[in-house]
């Protein structure tokens, strides 16, 4: 399989050559990271056999959150914890869009922009859940942060799963829309765009003149919940390609395959491996930004009022296995090996003339 350390290892002095005054110490941080996953760069664990003398080494993770070799367990984890907070009740998947026109803005105000994004959404989902009259509800809310069009192209959104329902006032009784509609797109757009545009002017920072009227927001049914759970999943912890989708990589130039979104049909973009590696590094996050986050109810700070919802909803909660770290077996006798020895990072620099 073609893995991106291997591109980037190839192409890591033009990538930097060609994108260096774009790129920020976070690219250059997850550029080296990938680079140095699973080799001793990352540091060595050494295995011992006693009855049969076996010995074995194996390299450490990088642990970075934009690697696609590494952070499974962390991606399955979030999953699970997402499993357990579920309602019986039907789903929802709210999508809120930065127009085109302003991407370029975004990009130079990535921490301000994504935050803005994130409060702006939610503000927008409390205030017309709290005006419906069949709600009148306060929410609970899992929203995560997108930056990738399917191409790969920056293209800044959140998606919020939604639960059909929320708790009163008085935050002691359920209530929920009945039907299959929760809010209107367009009517949800509108609301979303005059919030950012206001949080934009108190910030001191010019709309572009050719910013559209229309925004693009959408509201769509997502049955019980755990399949849009599933799809945010793929892009939380691993990166935004998969290794798997990555075809063809040969004289310079790498192919991605990718589903396009209204045919779902398998499509391929083919680039010179330096602008293949950009379109990858371009989406890593500011420092300590958190791409996923819960409200309402569904903050780690409302436990108790999650578990009086389930007992009302008489909602069934999954038994998650707790993964314990199995013991690594001899390749000769099976027996479970021992770690005899830890070896520090191994960090190779190049030679300053």
């Amino acid at each position: 399989m073609i893995t991106l350390a291997q591109i980037m290892r190839d192409h890591q002095d033009a990538l930097t050559q060609c994108y260096g005054p774009m790129m920020s110490r976070q690219h250059h941080h997850a550029m080296q990271s990938i680079i140095d996953c699973h080799t001793p760069a990352c540091g060595e664990v050494e295995f011992h056999c006693a009855p049969c003398s076996q010995q074995q080494r194996f390299c450490h993770s990088c642990g970075h959150r934009s690697c696609p070799a590494c952070q499974h367990q962390t991606n399955n984890q979030w999953l699970d914890r997402q499993r357990q907070k579920l309602l019986p009740v039907d789903y929802y998947m709210v999508t809120f869009t930065l127009p085109t026109q302003l991407r370029h803005f975004v990009w130079h105000h990535q921490k301000w922009g994504y935050q803005t994004l994130f409060n702006v959404a939610r503000q927008t989902l409390s205030t017309f859940a709290k005006n419906d009259k069949q709600l009148h509800a306060d929410l609970g809310l899992t929203g995560v942060l997108h930056t990738h069009s399917r191409r790969l192209e920056f293209h800044p959104h959140v998606h919020f799963i939604v639960p059909n329902g929320g708790l009163d006032k008085n935050k002691v009784s359920w209530r929920q829309k009945s039907g299959k509609y929760l809010f209107n797109g367009k009517s949800l757009a509108k609301v979303f765009r005059a919030k950012f545009i206001d949080a934009m002017k108190q910030q001191g920072f010019c709309l572009p003149q050719n910013t559209p009227q229309a925004w693009v927001t959408q509201c769509e049914h997502v049955g019980q919940g755990e399949s849009a759970f599933v799809y945010l999943a793929r892009y939380l912890y691993r990166g935004v390609i998969s290794e798997k989708n990555i075809t063809r990589y040969e004289q310079g130039r790498v192919t991605f395959k990718y589903q396009e979104n209204k045919s779902k049909q398998w499509l391929t973009r083919t680039e010179p491996a330096t602008e293949f590696l950009w379109l990858v590094l371009q989406h890593v996050l500011p420092k300590g930004f958190r791409r996923a986050r819960d409200y309402g109810f569904l903050h780690s700070n409302a436990k108790q009022t999650l578990k009086r919802l389930q007992l009302i909803l008489q909602a069934k909660v999954p038994d998650i296995a707790i993964n314990k770290k199995r013991a690594h077996r001899c390749p000769s006798c099976g027996l479970s090996m021992a770690v005899i020895q830890f070896f520090k990072p191994k960090r190779f620099t190049q030679p300053t003339s």
